[in-house]
């Protein structure tokens, strides 16, 4: 049983010894030890906090994120839509254009057409007026060739001049 209660000396000592190292434990450790404990527990309130407001942010900027997307996209739609409507608009005075060249080039080559068949008809009634002109000199030159044609001739002028 000596091993289980210890002398009073061993027990003195001890507690001293115990008293001792609280003392000096006390006076240079726990200040520092409290202090290092102090601003660390300082620090980790600080960081929940800065992560609190991160995580606000975060948020914030998330939504802020959403309604620019929500902008872009509805700005992408008013473009897509301008732009189609510009298409079809060009597509379309294209097409009037097209239809106004078609017309006038239909309405030239009409009139180029008159004018050439103008022109033909001109040159037609040109031609018969020489043949006209040649079958009547041919006619009187054969009528012409005896004497008794010319003075039937001459007759018929002398008439003509007289009534006139």
């Amino acid at each position: 049983m000596d091993l289980l209660t210890p002398e009073f000396g061993l027990f003195f000592w001890t507690l001293i010894a115990f008293i001792a190292v609280f003392a000096i434990l006390g006076k240079y450790a726990w200040e520092p030890i409290l202090n290092s404990l102090g601003e660390r527990e300082k620090g980790i309130a600080d960081s929940i906090s800065i992560a609190e407001k991160v995580q606000k942010e975060m948020k914030q900027l998330q939504a802020d994120n959403e309604k620019l997307m929500a902008q872009a996209r509805e700005e992408r739609t008013v473009m897509l839509k301008e732009a189609k409507e510009m298409k079809d608009r060009i597509i379309n005075e294209a097409k009037e254009q097209a239809k106004v060249e078609a017309n006038k080039i239909v309405i030239e080559a009409q009139q180029q057409i008159q004018q050439q068949k103008m022109a033909a008809l001109t040159e037609v009634k040109n031609e018969i007026g020489n043949l006209a002109i040649e079958v009547a000199e041919k006619i009187l030159r054969k009528q012409l060739n005896s004497t008794e044609g010319q003075d039937a001739y001459i007759e018929m002028m002398a008439n003509n001049i007289r009534m006139n």
